[in-house]
């Protein structure tokens, strides 16, 4: 009888482990959003305030490039642009003068017309007012039209000036670290203090809060999977157990490819087979590089 109790201990023991271990439609492994993210400026690195480990979010500042320079040039720009914009003509103060010389006229005229209304006048003195008058509008007019050409030449030069006040602060910007996601930094590469350069990597970070399975189905299998199809996927826990999470299908390659080596499908005779990606919430026991297994049908 023991003898019996212990095969029979045995088979159910096998029997549980081929089928935590087998009983599944496709495998792969765990990956996650990765970015490295790059200096945009040249200098020193002022501070950087992140280690490996450590969460981060969009948009949060974690170092600085060394700005003195850039400031100090921005400074001096905006003192040019001043100095530019204090050049601007004042038109109305401009043609004051000319306009009162036409008003006096204008009143001359009226006097003169009333003194030939009246028989005391003669028409050659209203003449020549007219003509003063149409001088002094013509001479107006030229006024307008060159100051207003120099204050176009001033505005413009004015604009050029901010242009460039625009591209030094565009630089101090990108001087400014931030991280591009909600994520958790996996590698730091360089240390306050260092120099850096245009391009140069200075971290990795990573959204580990919503993980990848890369997977890959054969083609008999594709007849069973579409885009946004809910599946089960398993990853280990232990020796003989497993965590079971809810993922979704997020992609299906539309090329065919050979099976890799590292990857184990239903089908082990199959030599093609199509990548699949499925979105998985991680609640932090799955990491990058882990095995998951993957139930189309489980429930």
């Amino acid at each position: 009888m023991r003898k019996i109790f212990i095969i029979c201990t045995a088979i159910i023991a096998f029997s549980s482990c081929n089928r935590n271990k087998y009983d599944y439609d496709a495998s792969g492994t765990f990956e996650a959003t990765e970015i490295i993210v790059s200096s945009e400026a040249t200098g020193r690195l002022e501070w950087f305030n992140i280690e490996e480990g450590d969460v981060v979010g969009s948009g949060e500042q974690v170092g600085l490039v060394d700005t003195v320079q850039l400031h100090l040039n921005k400074m001096q720009l905006l003192a040019n642009r001043q100095a530019v914009e204090s050049r601007t003509l004042y038109i109305s103060q401009q043609v004051a003068a000319t306009q009162q010389q036409i008003a006096t006229q204008q009143r001359e005229r009226d006097r003169t017309q009333r003194l030939i209304d009246a028989n005391a006048g003669n028409t050659k003195q209203l003449d020549d007012i007219n003509s003063n008058i149409a001088v002094l509008e013509e001479q107006l007019a030229a006024q307008r039209e060159s100051l207003q050409s120099s204050n176009s030449s001033i505005s413009g030069e004015a604009q050029g000036v901010e242009a460039q006040v625009a591209a030094v602060e565009d630089r101090i910007r990108r001087s400014i670290i931030t991280s591009p996601i909600d994520g958790t930094v996996l590698l730091k590469y360089v240390e306050q203090g260092e120099l850096t350069s245009t391009g140069m990597p200075l971290f990795k970070v990573a959204d580990l809060d919503n993980m990848i399975l890369r997977a890959y189905v054969t083609n008999g299998q594709l007849s069973q999977i579409k885009i946004e199809q809910q599946v089960t996927v398993f990853t280990d826990l232990g020796d003989k157990d497993s965590r079971r999470y809810d993922g979704t299908i997020t992609w299906i390659s539309d090329q065919a490819e050979f099976t890799p080596r590292t990857i184990q499908t239903k089908d082990e005779r199959a030599n093609l087979v199509y990548a699949i990606k499925i979105a998985v919430p991680n609640d932090g026991y799955i990491k990058i590089g882990m095995y998951g297994d993957i139930n189309f049908n489980a429930q």
